[in-house]
């Protein structure tokens, strides 16, 4: 995840990940979170259900250990800190996720977003409504991104002493390429250019983020997580 050091710093230091502790990954996607505990002397096993991240995790994290599989059904462990990072928002149950993490680990740390006006990134979406239909709502409870769910969330889970830590990540982009590289890259990115071209994406997304252009002429975004730390039921 571009800027998503500090998020990382965060969550290392809310579960007091160091030297020799046991951290199950649930979402590894290709590896950041993982090579940062890894750093930090942790010993990290990664799980994700897209083989294609995990082959990229394994490559650049090669001492931890990774393997396919679903959030929802974690390996036994017993490991000392499960983490999820950027994962709730884009599980079936995330319900099922957190308590199966605390069954498995002694602690369990879980990230999201903050609400979508707390976050610049939103500017992306914005610059490319023309082109994307926007996603209609379903109904249904408030999103993992405001707090009160996410806390509720965590107590239907059966895990106790919660806490949320807000954390200010800013994303900052060299140049025009390197955002422009973020925007494109993304599902949204890629359809608003199936239907008005490269051009005219570029375009729309550097005019939206004009505000955002420092004077040396790279991007700053401020964004904001959420970082829910709690444990299972003794």
């Amino acid at each position: 995840m571009e800027g998503g050091a500090a998020l990382y710093d965060a969550v290392l230091d809310r579960a007091g990940i160091g030297s020799g502790t046991t951290v199950l990954d649930l979402g590894c996607g290709s590896g950041a979170f993982a090579a940062a505990a890894v750093a930090s002397g942790a010993v990290v096993t990664g799980i994700d259900v897209d083989r294609s991240a995990v082959a990229a995790a394994a490559e650049l994290v090669p001492s931890a250990t990774f393997r396919v599989g679903d959030a929802h059904d974690p390996p036994p462990g017993p490991f000392e800190v499960v983490t999820a990072v950027q994962l709730l928002a884009h599980v079936t149950n995330p319900v099922l996720v957190l308590r199966r993490a605390a069954a498995v680990g002694g602690l369990v740390v879980a990230t999201v977003w903050g609400r979508e006006s707390e976050s610049d990134v939103r500017a992306f979406g914005e610059a490319l409504a023309p082109w994307v239909p926007p996603a209609r709502s379903a109904g249904g409870p408030p999103p993992v991104t405001e707090p009160a769910r996410l806390v509720k969330l965590a107590g239907l889970a059966g895990l106790v002493d919660a806490t949320i830590d807000e954390v200010p990540c800013p994303f900052t982009y060299p140049d025009a390429d390197a955002l422009l590289a973020d925007a494109l890259a993304s599902g949204i990115g890629r359809r608003a250019v199936a239907a008005a071209g490269a051009k005219a994406v570029r375009n729309a997304v550097l005019t939206r983020l004009e505000g955002n252009r420092t004077p040396a002429g790279a991007y700053q975004l401020a964004n904001l997580f959420r970082v829910l730390v709690a444990r299972g039921r003794p």
